[in-house]
C-alpha cells in the first residue's frame, strides 16, 4: 500500500511540473464541438449525450494507453529503471499508483465536454440517474486503471511503445462503442467488444442519461469492475514475468 500511495504521490508532483501526458484533454472539448456540430447538423438532438460522452471516454482511454508507456519509457531514458527493479519495493504497485493518478485526472475530461456543450451549443445533458452515472464513472476510472497495467507490462518488453500505442487507440474506441452502440455495430463484433470494459462502460453512462429506467445497474456495474480486476491481475502477472525475463538477459534498460 506504501509503495502504491508513493506511486501515486510521485505522479501527482510530476504532474504539476509537465502536463504533456494530459494534453489531451486540451482536446476533449474541440472534439466534443465537432461532434455536437454534425448532430445538430443532422437535426439528432437526441445524440447530444453521445456526442458529450464520447470525447471524455476517449481522452480517458487515450491518457491511460500514452502514460502506461511513458512510465516505462520514462524511467529508461533516465537510467532509472535499473535502480527501480533492484529496490526491495514491488514496481507493479509503483506503476498501479501512478496509473491511479492520472486516470484520477482525466476524469476531468466528463466536466470539460459537458461544458462545452453548454459554452457553445447551449446544451444541457442533464443526468437523469445520478447514482447510475456516478457507479457507472467509478467503476469505468477502476477497469481503465486495470486495462493501463495490463499495457505497462507489455510496453516494459518494447524498445518503442509509439507503435502500440498508437495502434491500441482507434481500434478500441470502435470496439468501446464510446460514439456508435456496439448494438449497432456487425454482430460478429459484439463477442469482441463485450471483452472490452469501454464498451459496458458506454452503454451504463449513456443509459444514466436517458429518462428510461437504468436495467441491471448492479450487474453492469459488476462486469466493469471484473474486468477491471482482471485486468490489475493480469498486469501483475504479466509485469513480474516480463521484469524475470529483462533480469536474466540483463536488457532492463534497453528491452
Amino acid at each position: 500500500m506504501n509503495a502504491l500511495a508513493a506511486g501515486f504521490i510521485f505522479e501527482v508532483r510530476l504532474l504539476r511540473r509537465s502536463f504533456d501526458e494530459m494534453m489531451v484533454l486540451v482536446t476533449a472539448p474541440l472534439m466534443t464541438l465537432i461532434l455536437l456540430s454534425i448532430t445538430e447538423h443532422a437535426g439528432r438532438t437526441d445524440l447530444a449525450p453521445y456526442a458529450v460522452l464520447a470525447p471524455a471516454l476517449i481522452a480517458l482511454w487515450t491518457i491511460a494507453l500514452f502514460t502506461s508507456g511513458e512510465i516505462i519509457e520514462r524511467e529508461r531514458q533516465n537510467g532509472s529503471l535499473e535502480p527501480l527493479v533492484a529496490t526491495p519495493v514491488a514496481i507493479g504497485s509503483v506503476i498501479t499508483g501512478q496509473i491511479l493518478a492520472v486516470t484520477l485526472l482525466s476524469l476531468v475530461g466528463f466536466a470539460e465536454s459537458w461544458l462545452a456543450a453548454w459554452a457553445a451549443f447551449g446544451i444541457v445533458v442533464p443526468i437523469v440517474h445520478p447514482t447510475a452515472f456516478t457507479a457507472a464513472l467509478v467503476a469505468t476510472a477502476f477497469a481503465m486503471a486495470g486495462t493501463a497495467s495490463v499495457m505497462s507490462s507489455v510496453f516494459v518488453l518494447s524498445r518503442s511503445v509509439r507503435a502500440y500505442q498508437n495502434s491500441l487507440s482507434y481500434p478500441f474506441f470502435v470496439l468501446g462503442g464510446v460514439m456508435v452502440p456496439v448494438a449497432l455495430l456487425p454482430g460478429w463484433i459484439e463477442p469482441l467488444s463485450r471483452a472490452v470494459f469501454l464498451s459496458w462502460s458506454a452503454d451504463l453512462l449513456r443509459d444514466s442519461l436517458t429518462p428510461e429506467p437504468v436495467t441491471n445497474l448492479v450487474a453492469r456495474t459488476g462486469v466493469i469492475l471484473a474486468l477491471g480486476t482482471a485486468g490489475f491481475l493480469i498486469g501483475l502477472v504479466l509485469l513480474r514475468r516480463a521484469l524475470d525475463r529483462l533480469r536474466r538477459t540483463g536488457t532492463i534498460g534497453v528491452a
